[in-house]
């Protein structure tokens, strides 16, 4: 029988953790989005507040992009976390048909420990047994 290969992705608008459910591995990739909280406030006071968001959209697309291009690999993806940010990577993935054949599921969480964070994955593609 084989064995679909899944990820959990608890995210938000600054890092994903990424958890590939396999028995052998208790590692996790963290994919950071490059524009951090000093960023918005040096490009708000000092370029104005429209540079500052077209700054802050272009990176948050390459964020969403590299974090795509580790789905690809995937049958089934759960996205996860506190904010909105799992519902426009999932509207951005969905708009992209090399992305149609994967079963992707978006779940509400609160911020959760790493720990927490794979235990929901390992939960949440248990099955029935």
């Amino acid at each position: 029988m084989k064995t679909k290969k899944q990820i959990g992705i608890w995210m938000d608008h600054s890092s994903a953790h990424l958890f590939e459910l396999t028995d052998d591995s208790n590692e996790s990739t963290i994919i950071l989005s490059k524009f951090t909280h000093k960023d918005k406030e040096h490009s708000l006071f000092v370029k104005g507040e429209s540079l500052m968001h077209n700054k802050e959209r272009h990176q948050q697309a390459e964020y969403y992009k590299k974090i795509g291009e580790a789905v690809k690999n995937y049958e089934e993806v759960l996205l996860f976390g506190p904010t909105d940010a799992k519902v426009e990577l999932f509207n951005i993935l969905r708009t992209n048909h090399l992305f149609a054949d994967i079963k992707i599921e978006i779940r509400q969480t609160d911020k959760m420990s790493e720990y927490d964070q794979r235990n929901f994955v390992k939960e949440y593609f248990k099955t029935p047994g």
